[in-house]
């Protein structure tokens, strides 16, 4: 039977020492740039080579994250990297770029490539595309439950994420953090807007929502249904945490080691209360068992609060100079408490009822806390660090590689020592072995010399000693050759590699048919008809309107998460995501929309030969990279039919979870308050994020409109040969002055 992978996070040295040491099977890491958080300490190229040694001696694999979206300015340093991270032995690069991974997988034949959940792998049209481009795995989005998981039929690795933290929208197709803030979730850049606070409105009415963090998704644990996941036959399990501590990173990694032991030894899979309390004393923010296990999709935020909550531990009887507690559970001396009023600190002074100053108060006890935070209310005591626990887990090193040696000692012969880790053998010689003089040597002395493996990474399995009747051997030599041993069969794991090939690619020069558009995407029928006799081209994502008022002129946009595709043919169609592309795009006039993230060249020829029409550009595009991208195109000797968005409010998240459902409808599972009324999010600073829902997706807008109507001619002295306008609510009149503004 294959085993799952248990798939660990490591943001810098210490986390990957703690994944694998703990049980990791495999651990994802990033190097400086490329990786999906900028943020975490990350990895130099030499701790790159180092963490692939230490992994290797281990039998651990090492994947390296190059997962963000590349600008045509990078490819040729990107490839350098890759390159290096391929010579160090990685086993594995995570990528999101389709175009970077079409060229990657020809580029380095002997390099698995795993396409990241930031390539929104979510069908299976466009995972079986990912298959054909060379991707060994894909890490499946996060909104998928097991039942569509099973009805992904391509052979190919899947990997599914288990426990940590979750986006709020499908990964890969957040702009969010980007468009507000100009630190790009694709660039992993991302500033947590999903984490701040915002009020519901319907109409010009505030919604009540008992709390106001509406887009703060809980922390994903699936310790309560890990037998279902591992029944479905996914191949790796994977933990989110690269910004994780250490200590957060082991112990989860060995809770789900511990479980996964379980389910394949046939025992119980469960867990202690100690052992929830600890996970959730490391980080939570609340627990939800995510999509995977079809929970209601819209249990899955904490409106109360964006914080880590750890555990309730006590509630707080009085406040003065002193903070008067109960405990429930205990606490010591240096863990982190979280008050009533939402301050936290730590516990260095711990009083009993006394006033006596104690290391730690037990469940039940009474317990003073000096006042530190100006506490007024009563009320639970949380406890979001302990520092017991910390120790624990730091103490706890013990992971060993069980080897066997065989000895042969014989009068006469050279002594010969072999270890063998069950992969490997290597054998030493010593000196020539004579007769005993007085007492010889036995079995249980050079059984005691071969088990004192000490600092290594090895623990003895076995001894199986041949020897002969009435032979000396001299200890000094069997510890001289047990090192030796170990020693390179550590060098042995720590350099095994694949052989590094490297092949020459030209890529042809494209050359698309250029037809000069002006696009409107519209969201109702007013709008629609009102363009209709207009020289421009038309988006309609509802189908009964596009089939309704069926031009040459006239595109359905398709969805931008797909599960089913409807039977179209012959058709104008806007594809919002890779699998469209490949299930329409051999018998139908498909244009692509700019949430693939096109933002190379390498991607630009690579839809251009899935038969796409028109391709839209990335609206992370700064002006200067738009020149850099079509200028390299003009060298490469390519002529590209591309769109890019001019006015608009873009879709800022597209989310499976529904504020409106959640708050609005409580959760009744016949919902459509979203077609009678407006709603939108209003944040701190007052700019209002219209909320539309289309077939029971969310989609956040950008609180403005872009307008970049002026800049029209310059941007076709770049070569951009169609330009986009995206409508929410103009009526016939505004559409009227954009036209007029279009001399259209």
């Amino acid at each position: 039977m294959k085993k799952v992978e248990l798939l660990s996070p490591a943001g810098n040295m210490m986390a990957l020492k703690s994944a694998i040491y703990n049980g990791a099977e495999a651990v994802y890491l990033s190097g400086k740039d490329y990786g999906a958080r900028k943020f975490a300490d990350n990895f130099s190229i030499e701790e790159i080579e180092e963490a692939v040694k230490i992994a290797h001696l281990y039998g651990v694999k090492i994947y390296v994250t190059v997962n963000t979206m590349i600008y045509e300015s990078e490819v040729e340093e990107l490839l350098v990297y890759i390159e290096t991270v391929h010579k160090l032995g990685v086993d594995a690069v995570i990528m999101q770029d389709i175009g970077l991974i079409s060229l990657v997988t020809k580029k380095f034949p002997n390099l698995e490539v795993h396409a990241s959940t930031q390539a929104h792998n979510h069908n299976n049209a466009g995972i079986s595309f990912l298959k054909s481009l060379g991707v060994s795995r894909v890490v499946l989005a996060r909104e998928l439950s097991l039942n569509e998981i099973k009805k992904i039929d391509c052979d190919i690795e899947k990997e599914v994420f288990i426990h940590g933290a979750l986006c709020v929208s499908y990964s890969g197709e957040c702009l969010f953090s980007s468009l507000v803030l100009n630190r790009s979730g694709n660039r992993g850049e991302c500033a947590g807007l999903c984490r701040l606070p915002y009020e519901l409105y319907e109409n010009e009415n505030k919604v009540n929502t008992n709390g106001n963090y509406l887009l703060s998704m809980k922390e994903l644990s699936s310790v309560n249904h890990l037998k279902d996941i591992l029944d479905s036959g996914v191949d790796s399990l994977k933990i989110e945490g690269r910004m994780k501590s250490p200590e957060y990173v082991g112990y989860v990694t060995k809770i789900y080691r511990k479980l996964i032991d379980a389910y394949y030894a046939g025992s119980a899979i469960s867990l202690t209360e100690e052992e929830i309390d600890n996970l959730k004393v490391l980080y939570n923010r609340e627990f939800t068992k995510g999509f995977i296990n079809g929970e209601n999709k819209n249990n899955i935020v904490n409106a109360k609060t964006p914080n880590h909550q750890g555990i309730v531990i006590g509630k707080v009887l009085s406040c003065e100079r002193k903070i008067k507690i109960k405990l429930s559970k205990e606490l010591n001396q240096g863990d982190g408490v979280r008050l009533p009023n939402d301050e936290g600190m730590i516990a260095n002074f711990i009083y009993n009822d006394q006033g006596l100053l104690v290391n730690k108060g037990l469940k039940d006890e009474i317990i003073y806390l000096d006042n530190k935070v100006n506490l007024h209310k009563t009320g639970d005591v949380l406890k979001t660090l302990d520092i017991k626990l910390i120790d624990e887990i730091n103490n706890d090193v013990n992971r060993k590689i069980p080897v066997t040696f065989e000895v042969v000692a014989k009068v006469g012969c050279p002594l010969t020592i072999s270890i063998s880790d069950g992969l490997n053998l290597i054998t030493k010689e010593g000196n020539i072995l004579s007769e005993a003089f007085k007492i010889s040597t036995t079995k249980e002395e050079l059984l005691d010399k071969l088990s004192k493996l000490g600092n290594t990474a090895f623990s003895l399995c076995n001894v199986n000693i041949l020897m002969g009747d009435n032979v000396f051997v001299p200890m000094k030599e069997v510890n001289n050759l047990r090192r030796l041993l170990c020693e390179e069969l550590e060098s042995l794991r720590s350099t095994n590699k694949k052989e590094v090939i490297i092949e020459d690619i030209e890529t042809d020069s494209v050359k698309m048919e250029i037809s000069n558009d002006i696009s409107f995407l519209v969201r109702n029928e007013e709008q629609l008809k009102y363009l209709l006799d207009k020289d421009v081209c038309i988006y309609v994502e509802d189908i009964l309107l596009y089939k309704k008022y069926k031009r040459a002129n006239v595109f359905y946009k398709t969805n931008r998460v797909s599960g089913n595709f409807p039977l179209l043919e012959n058709e104008n169609l806007l594809a919002s995501e890779l699998g469209a592309i490949t299930k329409y795009s051999e018998n139908n006039n498909v244009c692509s929309d700019y949430y693939l993230n096109a933002a190379n060249n390498y991607t630009l020829n690579l839809l251009a030969n899935l038969n796409v029409k028109k391709i839209g550009l990335s609206v992370e595009h700064t002006d200067a990279m738009l020149k850099s991208l079509l200028d390299n195109a003009k060298n490469k000797g390519n002529i590209l039919n591309v769109e890019l968005l001019i006015y608009g409010r873009p879709e800022l998240m597209i989310m499976k979870y529904c504020p409106l459902n959640t708050f609005v409808n409580q959760n009744e599972k016949n919902c459509f308050v979203c077609h009678n009324n407006k709603y939108y999010l209003k944040s701190q600073s007052n700019e209002q994020y219209p909320i539309i829902t289309r077939n029971c997706f969310t989609k956040l807008l950008h609180s403005k409109n872009i307008n970049l109507i002026s800049k029209i001619d310059y941007y076709k002295s770049l070569g951009i040969t169609n330009f986009r306008l995206d409508l929410y609510d103009e009526s016939i009149e505004q559409i009227a002055d954009l036209l007029k503004e279009l001399d259209i």
